[in-house]
């Protein structure tokens, strides 16, 4: 069982804050989560989340005064560095606020199958909502604030010590609106999102393209064969102290694969599938946003509190669509740096 941690941060007296008029953004059916193979089908998924987590809830209260203090005063914060700051305003943008989404969420367990390396489906889609969430509340307070999109969208894992299993994702922002007409926002009326830089947002925009969304996927994957206990006792004698154990860490492989060099195909083969599931699903998400293709795509591999054998792969990219056929790219000058 996993479920979110909500609480609702308003001041004493103020109640919970009114609901929000943005566009939600909703989790996308089990089927654009499941990778279109063979092996995994889904019926083998575990079933979703409770209706209430397939949307963000309600921003705090302290975040609609914020937001709303913001539009009353033109007054703006931004995460954003001076450089990428003029690169925003000089292609025709200006930033409206730093914005933010968080999700804590409690990630239940799920029984494994030893020594049979597959996918474990009820933590993927945890982690997935929680992801979902978090962007999905970044994305109402910048229709709060009236913009078109957010650039330089961070997103951040933070384990607390409040106990097992539970993670925060974090994404900030800051909230744009462009100076001349035109619509820049994604397909379904919301902000579009970005990870890029102001540099690559700046660069992205003059060769003829624009951001439609930050897409994402994941995968949590238990690495069945787990590494040898027996062999190398004698050929690891000489070898520094911090490699002595390296025998008790190998538990699990035939013996011949304990005296020569060779490919492991099982860890191989695990690793790779959860890899291709990630960005597979992350693929899926952009397709859905009607994206010409993703830029700035990252793989990353994180253990979070699980231990060595069970691993989160999670994809995460730009989706951007062409503006005008011709794509031209401005020719790099020398810049020489009088500093010392």
């Amino acid at each position: 069982m996993f479920h979110e941690f909500v609480a609702h941060r308003g001041g004493a007296g103020k109640g919970h804050p009114p609901a929000s008029n943005a566009p939600r953004r909703p989790v996308p059916p089990i089927d654009s989560c499941v990778a279109r193979s063979p092996s995994i089908t889904v019926d083998s998924v575990a079933q979703q989340p409770p209706q209430q987590y397939r949307f963000a809830q309600d921003l705090p209260q302290h975040a609609h005064e914020r937001l709303w203090a913001m539009r009353q005063h033109h007054f703006f914060t931004s995460d954003l560095s001076v450089n990428e700051f003029l690169l925003v305003k000089e292609v025709g943008f200006h930033p409206l606020g730093l914005v933010m989404g968080s999700s804590i969420f409690h990630i239940g367990t799920q029984m494994v199958r030893p020594g049979v390396s597959e996918e474990l489906t009820t933590m993927t889609q945890a982690l997935y909502h929680s992801r979902e969430l978090a962007m999905a509340r970044l994305e109402e307070e910048a229709y709060e604030l009236g913009a078109d999109g957010v650039v330089a969208v961070r997103l951040t894992v933070n384990l607390h010590a409040w106990g097992a299993n539970i993670i925060e994702f974090l994404t900030i922002g800051t909230a744009v609106k462009a100076e001349t007409a035109g619509n820049w926002r994604a397909p379904d009326d919301k902000p579009f999102t970005s990870d890029l830089s102001g540099q690559d947002f700046w660069t992205l925009l003059h060769a003829g393209y624009r951001p439609l969304g930050f897409v994402m996927g994941n995968c949590v994957y238990y690495v069945g064969q787990t590494m040898p206990q027996q062999g190398f006792q004698q050929q690891m004698q000489g070898y520094p102290q911090q490699m002595q154990g390296y025998p008790q860490q190998m538990q699990g492989y035939p013996q011949q694969q304990q005296v020569q060099n060779q490919e492991l195909t099982g860890p191989t083969q695990a690793l790779y599938d959860a890899r291709e599931l990630a960005m597979e699903r992350m693929q899926a998400e952009a397709e859905g946003l009607q994206a010409h293709g993703i830029v700035g795509v990252t793989v990353e591999e994180t253990n979070h509190t699980w231990g060595p054998t069970v691993l989160e792969f999670s994809a995460v990219g730009t989706a951007v669509v062409a503006i005008r056929d011709d794509h031209h790219i401005a020719q790099p000058t020398l810049v020489l740096s009088v500093n010392e």
